[in-house]
């Protein structure tokens, strides 16, 4: 170990396990044969929830191995009093492992493996604050289940993943759930209020990766897809687009990738859900195309996580990339990305082109050349300052660029952020800036932030920034408790108050809030909020009020998620202020260990000046899943919404209707066939259902590599 190492292991008292070098594979089978032993192993597990901080009602111990081209980890869960539940469809057992190869505190990968053998991998990013489910890596999994134990062998090739070629010591993480008690136990402590941090995980002492050559993915996708048209005329058309793409990775070190794809078929598998606007703003949608999903560490500015508190200069969106115009998308021809890891600097390079998009034999979008830079660097242990420059560009009288700065300081789970930026699109220039910190005094927590948007920043061809002309100051404090007996398991209550400046207007608005976070031991919890106000917005101004509930749980082993949100304040919609409100319900249940239902039901309410409820729509979701092995599912779904005028529920109109199905089979790794079908029906210009479109698609990815 490096003497930077022991320093770091004296200071943070941190767990080590080593891992040695075997000379025979283990076989992955989930089965561990005595070759395991020969490894270190890491024990002494302690509890998360529902007891923090007490022993685990059943013990684990993890094994570690390597050779030159894979990391070896294997589970054995002890189950002597509550036998481990294996189910493909509802709450199971499963393990997780963490590792932050990179050395920096900050950033890592994780890898799932549930009792049924289903497998779910990602990133963390921001010391712990943010996952990302998106990433999807290489690596192999077995899975043994008995009645006094679970037996979990994981392999991870050191090529699938970016590490510091040289550091021998990289951070590492083990979690097991037991399904039967809700129990969470980690290898090293993880508190509540402070929440699980990258910089906080054990030391993985001893890795040697002696892979050689270059990593080469190579991805040929084939796509047909058949899209049904129906006009308000009473004509159709029909169309059969048969593509194929190609999509190619290259690893040049353990450090450096290279991504690029030819004529991508981006075109989503599952249409974005409807929702109801009526805000200002509109509604933020998630990536979830493979090529941009490559690298989101790098090219995104650090955040914290889902608290609401603190709004990100993103200048970088990348769905306007190919973005979706009348329910298609403009066509993506080339695109090439550039990613650096190292423990000190973080960079990326990021080029796309796309091509043109006419509709009715009129441009709508013409051709357009995409380019982001980014670069990060590491200061302090966990901190971090950045550049990134994002920009878009059809000649010389339509463009639209940006370049922005960031810092970050963290040290536990305090946090302190800063960023600014400058935008020209045509030659009209303007800045931005935001700041945000969070800090944590044993049982007391502080937090805020400040931004100020000027009425000309312009990054709506690149970035996600839409609120230009806003200025926003907020304050929050109050404790967080934790409770090692009863039934609350923590608590916590923040008091704050907020300045605001909307767009346009010309008078600041105030707002004092109030909000209770209760946690129970079984995983059930709470959020209440209450908040009341002055608002000065698009030329009025009003009291305004609002009140938050959301509840989820665990019932029968389903996840269970219910709540509403009432408020004054002004409909975009309307363009008025009035009341109006949302309730929403998501439960799944499961039939049998294959087989699941589930609902997700979204209810709007709309009122007028006068408090006369004057429309409801409703949207209900429901879905039947079928599960037949760890990396095969059938999925039928449909979505259905309804337009009732006042209350008048026997006036209840159906505005549109969208059944379809989505067949997955991962049958290698990062190897996929898709079988999709949306079938779309909607209200025409006189409020009448007609069909509006059917898309069926056949996608083949297949991954070569070596």
């Amino acid at each position: 170990m490096s003497i930077w190492g022991v320093v770091l292991v004296l200071l943070c008292n941190a767990k080590v396990v080593n891992v040695y070098t075997t000379d025979i594979a283990p076989q992955i089978d989930g089965i561990i044969e005595d070759l395991w032993l020969q490894g270190d192993s890491a024990y002494g597990f302690i509890q998360y929830e529902p007891y923090e901080k007490t022993d685990p009602e059943q013990p684990t111990v993890v094994y570690v191995l390597q050779d030159d081209e894979n990391l070896y980890i294997a589970f054995r869960c002890y189950a002597p009093i509550h036998a481990p539940i294996a189910c493909y469809t509802k709450d199971e057992d499963h393990i997780r492992v963490s590792i932050d190869p990179l050395g920096n505190k900050t950033t890592g990968y994780y890898f799932i493996v549930f009792g049924s053998k289903i497998p779910y991998d990602g990133q963390v990013m921001d010391d712990g604050r943010e996952w990302d489910d998106s990433w999807e890596g290489i690596w192999y999994r077995g899975v043994s289940v008995r009645d006094d134990r679970m037996e979990v062998e994981v392999r991870i090739p050191f090529k699938s993943i970016r590490y510091k070629k040289g550091l021998d010591e990289w951070g590492i993480q083990f979690m097991r759930y037991t399904a039967k008690t809700r129990e969470t136990d980690f290898w090293t402590e993880v508190e509540h209020a402070r929440g699980e941090l990258v910089s906080e995980w054990g030391v993985l002492k001893g890795v040697n990766p002696q892979a050689t050559g270059y990593y080469f993915e190579l991805y040929p996708e084939g796509y047909l897809r058949v899209n049904q048209h129906w006009y308000d005329d009473d004509t159709d058309s029909t169309d059969f687009k048969p593509s194929a793409s190609l999509n190619l990775k290259w690893d040049v070190t353990p450090q450096t990738t290279i991504n690029a794809t030819v004529y991508p078929d981006f075109a989503q598998i599952e249409s974005d859900p409807f929702t109801l606007n009526l805000g200002r703003y509109p509604t933020y949608l998630n990536e979830r195309r493979p090529f941009f999903i490559e690298g989101t560490d790098i090219f995104h500015m650090s955040g914290f996580g889902d608290w609401g508190f603190f709004q990100n200069l993103e200048l970088f969106y990348s769905r306007r990339i190919g973005k979706s115009l009348n329910g298609d998308a403009v066509p993506i021809i080339s695109g090439l990305k550039v990613t650096h890891n190292s423990h000190d600097w973080n960079i990326g390079l990021l080029g796309a082109y796309t091509g043109q998009y006419e509709e009715y034999d009129s441009v709508i979008e013409p051709h357009r050349g995409f380019g982001v830079l980014r670069l990060k660097r590491s200061i302090v242990q966990g901190s971090d300052i950045g550049l990134l420059f994002s920009g878009t560009m059809v000649d010389e009288n339509n463009y639209n660029y940006a370049v922005g700065i960031d810092g970050v300081l963290r040290k536990g789970a305090n946090q302190l952020i800063i960023q600014g930026a400058l935008s020209d699109r045509n030659k009209i220039r303007d800045y931005a800036f935001t700041t945000g910190f969070h800090v944590l005094f044993d049982n007391w927590r502080v937090f805020g932030s400040a931004a100020m948007v000027r009425d000309s920043f312009d990054v709506s061809d690149i970035g996600f920034v839409p609120w230009a002309g806003m200025e926003r100051y907020m304050l929050i404090t109050g404790p967080v408790l934790s409770f090692s007996q009863g039934f609350m398991r923590q608590f916590g209550a923040h008091l704050g108050g907020g300045l605001y400046k909307e767009p346009g207007a010309t008078d600041y608005s105030y707002e004092g809030f109030v909000e209770f976070i209760p946690e129970y031991r079984n995983r059930w919890g709470n959020y209440i909020s209450l908040s009341y106000g002055k608002t000065y917005e698009a030329d009025t101004n009003y009291i305004s009020r609002s009140f938050n509930l959301n509840t989820w749980g665990n019932l029968l082993g389903q996840h269970l998620n219910f709540g509403c949100w009432y408020g004054y304040t002004y409909n975009y919609a309307r363009g008025y202020p009035a009341y109006r409100g949302s309730n929403w319900f998501n439960m799944s249940y499961s039939i049998l260990p294959n087989w699941s239902t589930g609902v997700h039901l979204d209810h709007w309410i709309e009122w007028d000046t006068t408090n006369v409820i004057i429309s409801m729509v409703s949207r209900i979701r429901p879905n039947f899943f079928f599960r037949f092995t760890a990396d095969m599912s059938l999925s039928l779904f449909g979505e259905f919404v309804t337009l009732t005028p006042e209350t008048y529920l026997d006036s209840t109109e159906l505005y549109s209707i969208r059944p379809g199905l989505l067949y997955t089979w991962n049958f290698r790794p990062k190897s996929w066939i898709y079988i999709a079908l949306n079938d779309y029906h909607a209200q025409d210009a006189v409020g009448e259902l007609q069909h509006q479109y059917m898309i069926g698609a056949v996608k083949v990815k297949y991954l070569l590599y070596f």
